[in-house]
């Protein structure tokens, strides 16, 4: 499909620098193509309603690490300073990362990680790719370079907040969300970002169960599609995990006539990658770059809880897959107008997909 078709106008102050507070007074658009009206201005808090008893809600539990570091490139006697961001984990020791200006780095090169308070480190380039990344082999390992990470780097904000103002220690808390549990995320899943205690209590008391898979998002979440058609965009493999027992969980929900709500796009892709064609999941583990654009056939999930998404964005490609294109066009048209918050730190819609399966409660 032609990329422009996912293109639209938002002004600049629809993007959200900072998250309303408490998390869970967010506003949600309630989207179902099934419906007339379609839409449903609600608020985050009102989800426990629109669920239904023997409904299971799966969560991300990746942790976002402060994977944004300043650094210094030294090659002989010359030094040049560039900004490191880590996006992907390969070995004990090994990371994948963009690097700016990339120009500046080349295999052999050794770059040296400082921050006032900490401990500095090195890493050899020990590989080159297109777009900008690299790979890192860093003198530290395993859990040692983990706390050394924690030490020296920012959060990762997207270009799109980090752009207008400074990362600063609030960033630490509200980029993260509360089932932030495995950490190796450089992007928040940002759907679990509305969620408080009280709102999980609210969910589980509403009969609705919650369980948790993992999909570490990587920094090409952030990265345009450059190409003019959607066959001809690449995407950066993200690794990920669904267990046993949450694949058990998903299959019991569908058994007994439930649905799989996901919250996030995160959750989604990795649900439809361990999707079979029937619907049924099966534990997996491994790297996922699955795009899915519309003309997919959804097999896991029946509802999707996400954010507002980048024009021409992966995201919105697959939203459009979800609720449909026209659907989800009028959506983001109707968002903008009544001045709803988007992208990471904004507020959320709740997507029912164009060929649903069953009626909402």
């Amino acid at each position: 499909m032609r990329v422009d078709l996912f293109d639209f106008d938002l002004p600049p102050e629809r993007i959200a620098l900072r998250p309303v507070v408490p998390r869970d007074a967010s506003r949600m658009l309630v989207v179902n193509p099934q419906t007339k009206p379609p839409l449903d201005d609600r608020i985050i808090r009102d989800l426990p309603g629109l669920l239904a008893p023997g409904d299971l809600l799966v969560v991300n539990d990746t942790r976002v690490i402060p994977a944004r570091l300043d650094a210094m490139r030294k090659r002989g006697d010359q030094a040049a300073r560039v900004e490191i961001l880590l996006h992907q984990r390969e070995t004990a020791n090994i990371w994948r990362a963009f690097a700016r200006p990339a120009k500046k780095l080349k295999a052999g090169d050794t770059v040296v990680f400082n921050k006032d308070g900490a401990d500095p480190i090195e890493a050899a380039v020990c590989g080159e790719h297109s777009d900008g990344e690299v790979r890192l082999a860093f003198a530290l390992s395993g859990a040692s370079l983990d706390h050394a990470i924690e030490a020296l780097g920012e959060v990762p904000l997207p270009p799109y907040i980090a752009g207008k103002r400074a990362t600063d220690a609030r960033d630490r808390d509200d980029y993260q969300t509360l089932f932030a549990r495995r950490s190796g995320a450089v992007a928040a899943p940002t759907a679990s970002l509305h969620f408080t205690p009280e709102l999980v209590e609210a969910i589980r008391a509403r009969g609705v169960a919650i369980e948790p898979l993992t999909l570490h998002v990587g920094a090409g979440t952030f990265l345009p599609v450059k190409a003019t058609d959607t066959n001809a965009h690449r995407m950066h493999a993200e690794w990920g995990m669904v267990s046993e027992e949450a694949a058990a969980a998903m299959n019991a929900t569908r058994a007994a006539g439930g649905r799989i709500v996901a919250a996030g796009t995160t959750a989604l892709r990795l649900i439809e990658t361990a999707a079979r064609a029937d619907g049924t999941i099966l534990p997996w583990s491994g790297e996922t770059d699955i795009f899915i654009t519309p003309g997919y056939r959804f097999k896991g999930v029946d509802l999707l809880l996400t954010n507002f998404h980048l024009p021409k964005s992966t995201l919105f490609m697959l939203v459009a897959a979800f609720s449909g294109l026209e659907t989800m066009r009028s959506a983001y048209a109707h968002a903008i107008r009544e001045s709803y918050r988007f992208y990471s730190y904004g507020d959320a819609c709740l997507l029912y997909p164009a060929d649903l399966r069953e009626a909402a409660p």
